[in-house]
């Protein structure tokens, strides 16, 4: 795995990259450590059609990482509702705090200390110091992974820890270290746009001619697969309690998932008996649900949906419910099952 390749790999990649490479990126050739490093946190389980937009409100509302360190949480979490993955979004702002409060605002410039932020690995890392600063970290996402394990049969399980490891040291390897910024985003740029993980345009690949996967057929088996536990189902009883345009919501603040979000008041359970009714609900007449799915990494969430009418008042403080008028839900940060909700049903 120590050994060079047979061919110049770098310099194919950056001929390519030079002659090809048409990929437009909005944060693609910035120097700007910040804005790079919004932009990979972003792009963390997101795609990048997707992440764009993210990422220019992002920057219209934060334009620099002491904004981004003075905002108000529950405006950043709104901001990122519909990205999921909200350890990614907790982490930024501590990140952001750490570095106005430990370095002035100034995005640390070496390897080692931006690996040490939070919520930042090897792969973040490396993109940001190759990217903003030029230093000789090579990056390997899936892209890349993809693309080196086709190009030279790499029967290596990238899902652990050993695996990882030794496709990281090949991979630098094989780094143009002189020009690591351009290198990185020109392999990741390739993955991404040739070598795809579906129907990959071959035919137009500068390597072709040295793929081995491509010369004995064996495309589709690289990388190797991951193999998928059976997903967790979880069924979530959502009660939309309403009087008049007032709605009573709750935070979530257990270590699970949505947590620092918000939600109507809920009760996980898979079938719904009267036991499981706070007081105030037991004489209700619970209507038919609507039922909604989400489906999360590891998890399938059943939400079923009952919206009732309260006439009455109702021991809100005791079950940690907070009164928000109809007009302000849209200030509030949802699960996208919620958000799903509201949308299908025109409440915003």
């Amino acid at each position: 795995m120590k050994s060079r390749p047979p061919f110049l790999f770098s310099s194919l990649l950056m001929k390519w990259n030079k002659k090809f490479n048409v990929r437009k990126l909005p944060w693609k050739g910035i120097k700007d450590p910040y804005r790079i490093w919004l932009s990979e946190i972003i792009l963390q389980q997101t795609r990048v059609e997707q992440g764009e937009k993210y990422y220019y409100a992002f920057i219209n509302n934060y334009p620099n990482i002491i904004d981004l360190a003075e905002a108000n949480d529950e405006q950043v979490f709104k901001l990122w509702q519909g990205l999921g993955y909200y350890n990614r979004c907790r982490n930024m702002l501590a990140t952001a705090r750490i570095i106005a409060k430990n370095y002035n605002g100034i995005f640390p410039s070496n390897y080692p200390e931006i690996l040490a932020l939070k919520g930042i690995g090897e792969y973040t890392a490396a993109a940001i110091s190759s990217f903003a600063f030029n230093l000789p970290y090579a990056v390997v996402d899936g892209n890349v992974v993809r693309l080196l394990s086709r190009i030279f049969m790499l029967d290596i399980n990238f899902h652990s820890a050993k695996g990882k490891k030794e496709i990281q040291d090949f991979a630098q390897s094989l780094l143009d270290k002189n020009n690591a910024g351009e290198y990185n985003q020109a392999i990741m740029d390739l993955g991404a746009t040739i070598c795809k993980p579906q129907n990959p345009l071959c035919t137009i690949c500068p390597f072709i001619s040295n793929c081995k996967a491509h010369a004995n057929e064996t495309i589709s088996s690289y990388p190797i697969k991951k193999i998928k536990k059976p997903l967790r189902e979880r069924h979530f009883h959502f009660f939309i309690l309403t009087n008049s345009n007032t709605f009573y919501i709750q935070k979530r603040f257990e270590n699970d998932i949505w947590k620092d979000l918000y939600t109507f008041y809920c009760i996980e359970n898979e079938t719904m008996k009267p036991s499981d009714l706070p007081t105030f609900l037991e004489q209700a007449h619970l209507p038919a649900p609507i039922k909604l799915s989400q489906v999360l990494t590891h998890q399938k969430i059943y939400g079923y949906f009952y919206q009732i009418a309260i006439n009455s008042t109702i021991p809100a403080k005791k079950l940690g419910l907070i009164k928000v008028k109809k007009s302000d839900l849209h200030l509030y940060a949802f699960p996208k099952i919620i958000a799903s909700f509201f949308e299908k049903f025109n409440y915003l």
